[in-house]
């Protein structure tokens, strides 16, 4: 993988690159949108779980017992809503025992604050590894609140996967939370003065389901 930020772990592998660039592509339909993104999000999910807590386990072959490895305590994968649920199929894919809470989160036009209008969380998100799914880090302060919610929900070990992202948006991530690791297939130029990602992928959302 390439030399990155600190905390910030940048996916190289020439095929999720390849998937990428036909995510990014104008004339993409939404619905080769919709399978790309879950098949880029499958294909992280490896690294992002890399250093997830296991231990050993006896089982029964066929043939003979001996000692496996599985996961300890549970994986909860959180996505920001929408967009966020296109990630997510393709991490469940992988890891069907994961379980999915939800947050929903928009701007307060008043504030310009992101706020939540949806927080479906299990209550014990200290049981295990949490994954929050964001496919875009533009400014960074949508997923900078979520991060707080999981937080303050109970989450401890806490990790950030998306498929694009802004230095901007690190940058203010890692202020929040610098512990936080971001998984990310791209690091973008930066962000224009309307806030997005340049070259970035478009309204990520709105293309996943068809409303641009």
């Amino acid at each position: 993988m390439p030399d990155s930020p600190a905390n910030v772990v940048v996916f190289d592998h020439p095929l999720i690159q390849h998937k990428l660039t036909w995510l990014r592509e104008r004339s993409t339909s939404s619905r080769a949108f919709r399978a790309l993104m879950t098949q880029i999000a499958g294909l992280m999910v490896y690294e992002v779980t890399r250093h997830f807590p296991h231990a050993p386990v006896e089982i029964d072959t066929p043939l003979e017992r001996m000692t496996g490895t599985r996961l300890a305590g549970t994986v909860t994968v959180v996505p920001v809503l929408r967009a966020g649920l296109g990630m997510t199929e393709g991490v469940m894919d992988v890891m069907p025992e994961a379980r999915v809470g939800h947050l929903g989160m928009a701007r307060d036009e008043s504030t310009l604050e992101p706020k939540a209008y949806l927080n479906k969380l299990p209550s014990d998100l200290d049981a295990g590894p949490v994954i929050l799914v964001d496919p875009m880090l533009a400014t960074g302060g949508s997923a900078a609140a979520a991060a707080r919610m999981l937080r303050e929900a109970g989450a401890t070990d806490l990790r950030l996967m998306c498929l694009v992202a802004a230095p901007e948006g690190i940058a203010l991530i890692h202020q929040a939370e610098p512990e936080l690791v971001i998984y990310t297939a791209s690091i973008d130029r930066r962000l224009n003065e309307l806030g997005f990602l340049l070259p970035g992928l478009g309204h990520a959302g709105a293309r996943l389901y068809g409303t641009v």
